[in-house]
């Protein structure tokens, strides 16, 4: 079974049930041989918040170290977001074996009319995952209510309900308290339920639920007096654009923290999350702070950008739209800018009454048969007394639409539903991937990785041969571009699965000249699909000169993202890569060295335990005469690191790494090379920066959630590496689906992290991170495609040097330097902008051996 046909069968099957009940669920995890058994579960309920304090929770317990798994929904791109463990998406191949698991029975069921529905199916492959990854703990967002949930097949060993509004009144009751009263029943039956509620619908909550936590701040009730929870939380309001202070006082034990989601409510999420931490494990105030401001949840009040003022926020009903109302208002902004787009089944009216009125407002649809017709909408606004009231089809075109008329200091709300919202989100999270075609088995291998069906991939493979590009569009997108493609003598292979809600990979395939012309009828603003972004991508991942459609020479291709050229019968040829500038915001700082060239990052490790060179360099003459030594072998940065990251490494004190790390950067800042500091901290990346450092390499991928804000409080540039442990932990296995696809996509979230912060994207450097959680082939295979890092728009660090991955080839540790060399020589000719290597002569060598291959008149360097 393919995965679309797996995701297919999933999605076949009937949305709500006949009769409400757990035992549907219950029938099909004993099928499974109850697989969750073992797992100790947390399940979370609420008209609103849910979703933030699940993830809160999960990311706290992570924090303190439990194996966590998170089950949530909706999702907004790819179904395998609903289920992750320790931050990871379920992977394909999982997908396909629970589906192959259960096919059998739930088609059984269905013909005595018994088929268990999407989201009980949905729930049991959650637990599923959660028990064969032996998960310490997992979070369970509650679908609907509490009692006749699919989650609540479960007995928690904690719960909560966050809020409680009118919904799905049909199902769950006519007034406040008869939902309030089906949602108590996630209480757990050994803890007390921790709850938001206030007034009476909390007093029906605790007569089904008995022991009860409140949480939330000091209100008055309809008498006026004051209602005092027993853990009270205090939200301080915005620390900067994407961050907020909250505190959380709970009699025994508080703290104060920021936490990346804004809004007054999501204080008591904070606050509700923090509660049930405590209940289910051993975690610490540290573990608390940075647990809850890592919890980043995208889709709500997420800011994406400040010149205008973008704002996504999935509310989705009157509630939520008045809690993102009064967020908004925490902002200055001159107009307001609404592109809106909601479910059918939704209080249209209520909620533009509650959002501020705004200047202009878009209407649109999402890709959904569930979606409000746009005009109908439109009334809705223009009845609200909106200002300007247009409408577009599509949510892509209604964002560029309002990010066209924005001015600088004004705001782009995005709004209504997730859907609407993911489908936004694209604009910077979708990556055309270059696929480098150099015969029919790359052809083979580019179609099988995005789910092309196995037939099409028979009659496609030969096509596939001049330029390659794989993205994810929306299925109505992904069928324009096929069609239009076909129509120019192009090819386009798109994934099995079909459905509205998700995206649909697809691997496009045409000639330069070709592609110069889909671009051109892509960019017609007369067409409705929303594909006039998708364009403007293509253009820059093929750099296809705007205004001319002449793209550069067949035989080089100049610019980052692009494919090799070539047809598979014969010899492909190379390209040379136009790389990114550097600190585009610091204009007085000088190009980087990678900027036309792949640059070579000389290591140097001032640390007793390196696995390679440990103890050598401690000294801080030794550290310097080894950094000089460096520099005259040509390297351009100077690594310099005060912790080793090993596996099996000891963590050292911010102090002790403070005491390695600082005196030799202050040594050696006016070598003429940059430099850049080896940490995970962003108290020692602050100090480095001080001293004179000019970059921070952070090989935990912006785990200290201070790391990206230091990195654009100093304007430096930041490597954000991909990084499963911190330091290594032996013999982990990670399951990847496609180890290339999987860490571009997890690398994807890290860079907008960053670029919220304030940094240029320019600025960030992504390294796939060899050796962190892969194993040697997965690492071989990494370095045969780092071209397709390009994707991300991003310089490209690869990191290899003396690693374990060249066992494989038959070098032990001690004997790897042919090896390295080797592999440095590889990476330049794919692509690589930055190799990082401890031996400096021998693979500044190798990279200009390389880059001399390819470019002889260019690349010549005097003796």
């Amino acid at each position: 079974m393919e995965y679309h046909e797996a995701a297919d069968f999933l999605f076949d099957l009937r949305r709500f049930r006949p009769k409400p009940g757990t035992e549907s669920t219950a029938r099909l995890l004993a099928h499974l041989e109850n697989p969750h058994d073992a797992v100790d579960c947390v399940q979370i309920a609420g008209s609103n918040g849910k979703g933030s304090t699940a993830r809160l929770l999960e990311r706290t317990l992570r924090e303190a170290g439990y194996s966590v798994g998170l089950y949530t929904s909706p999702h907004l791109d790819d179904l395998r977001e609903r289920i992750r463990v320790d931050g990871r998406k379920i992977p394909r191949t999982a997908v396909r074996e629970y589906v192959d698991a259960v096919g059998e029975y739930v088609t059984a069921r269905g013909a005595d009319g018994e088929s268990p529905t999407f989201f009980e199916t949905m729930t049991a492959m959650a637990l599923w995952q959660f028990g064969r990854e032996n998960v310490d703990i997992a979070v369970l967002e509650v679908g609907i209510g509490g009692k006749y949930d699919a989650t609540s097949v479960v007995d928690p060993v904690a719960s909560a309900v966050t809020s409680v509004t009118l919904e799905h009144t049909g199902i769950l009751g006519d007034t406040v308290a008869e939902i309030a009263r089906d949602k108590a029943h996630v209480a757990p039956t050994d803890a007390p339920l921790v709850t938001g509620v206030t007034g009476g619908p909390l007093e029906a909550i605790r007569d089904v639920a008995g022991d009860v936590v409140t949480v939330g701040r000091d209100v008055a009730d309809g008498s006026g007096a004051e209602s005092q929870p027993d853990v009270h939380v205090e939200y301080g309001g915005r620390t900067n654009h994407t961050e907020a202070a909250v505190s959380v006082d709970a009699g025994e034990w508080d703290l104060e923290t920021r936490i990346p989601l804004l809004g007054e409510h999501q204080a008591e999420n904070a606050g509700i999350a923090a509660v049930l931490a405590r209940q289910v494990g051993d975690v610490s105030d540290a573990a608390l702070r940075r647990g809850l401001r890592s919890a980043h949840w995208p889709g709500r009040f997420e800011v994406l950008d400040t010149d205008p003022l973008v704002v996504l926020d999935g509310a989705h009903n009157p509630g939520a739209c008045e809690g993102l109302a009064e967020t908004l208002d925490t902002y200055a902004y001159d107009r307001l800018h609404l592109v809106f787009g909601a479910m059918h089944d939704k209080d249209h009216r209520e909620m533009a009454a509650t959002l501020p009125t705004p200047d202009t407002v878009v209407t649109t649809e999402p890709a959904l048969d569930r979606a409000e017709d746009r005009a109908v909408l439109a009334d809705v606004f223009a009845d609200g007394g909106a200002g300007t009231v247009r409408t577009e089809t599509a949510v892509a075109d209604a964002l560029a639409s309002a990010l066209a008329d924005a001015g600088s200091d004004d705001c782009v709300l995005v709004t209504g539903s997730l859907y609407a919202v993911a489908e936004a989100r694209s604009r910077w999270t979708r990556t055309d991937v270059p696929k480098r075609i150099r015969d029919r088995a790359d052809a083979r291998d580019a179609l099988e990785e995005a789910n092309v069906a196995s037939d099409d991939v028979d009659r496609l493979d030969g096509d596939a041969v001049h330029r390659v590009v794989r993205t994810a569009l929306r299925d109505r997108q992904a069928t324009v571009l096929k069609e239009e493609l076909l129509r120019l003598g192009g090819e386009c292979a798109l994934s099995g699965l079909d459905r509205d809600e998700e995206t649909v990979d697809a691997v496009l395939m045409g000639t330069l000249a070709q592609f110069e012309t889909l671009v051109e009828r892509l960019e017609d603003r007369s067409r409705p699909e929303g594909v006039t972004d998708i364009a403007r991508t293509l253009r820059d991942t093929l750099e296809i000169d705007a205004g001319t459609g002449v793209g550069d020479d067949a035989g080089i291709d100049a610019g980052a993202g692009t494919t090799i050229d070539g047809d598979a019968e014969t010899a492909g040829t190379e390209r040379v890569p136009a790389r990114p500038d550097w600190r585009t915001a610091n204009s007085s700082g000088p190009p980087a060295p990678w900027s036309d060239r792949t640059a070579v990052m000389g290591i140097l490790n001032v640390t007793p335990d390196s696995f390679h060179d440990g103890g050598e360099y401690d000294a801080l003459e030794d550290a310097v005469a080894r950094a000089e030594a460096m520099v005259a072998a040509d390297v351009d940065v100077i690594d310099i690191g005060g912790e080793s990251t090993r596996p099996g490494a000891d963590p050292v004190s911010v102090d002790e790494e403070l005491d390695r790390v600082v005196p030799v950067i202050e040594r050696v800042a006016d070598l003429d090379a940059l430099i850049s500091v080896d940490t995970r901290r962003a108290a020692v990346a602050d100090a480095a920066l001080e001293a004179g450092a000019d970059i921070i390499n952070d090989v935990s991928g912006l785990e200290d959630p201070e790391m990206r804000f230091v990195a654009a409080d100093h304007d430096a540039g930041l490597v954000v590496m991909h990084s499963i442990d911190a330091p290594v932990v032996p013999d982990r296995e990670i399951e990847y689906d496609d180890v290339v696809a999987d860490v571009i996509d997890q690398l994807s979230e890290r860079i907008l992290l960053a670029e919220k912060a304030g940094l240029d994207r320019n600025q960030i450097v992504v390294d796939p991170g060899i050796g962190f959680g892969k194993s040697a082939s997965e690492n071989f295979e990494l370095l045969d495609r780092i071209d397709e890092f390009h994707a991300l728009g991003c310089p490209v660090l690869f990191g290899h040097s003396h690693k374990s991955m060249f066992a494989q080839v038959g070098r032990e540790a001690g004997d790897r330097l042919e090896a390295t060399v080797a592999a440095t020589a590889l990476a330049a000719d794919r692509g690589a902008d930055i190799v990082r290597v401890h031996d400096a002569a021998e693979n500044v060598a190798a990279v200009r051996t390389a880059l001399a291959t390819r470019d002889p008149e260019r690349f010549e360097w005097e003796p």
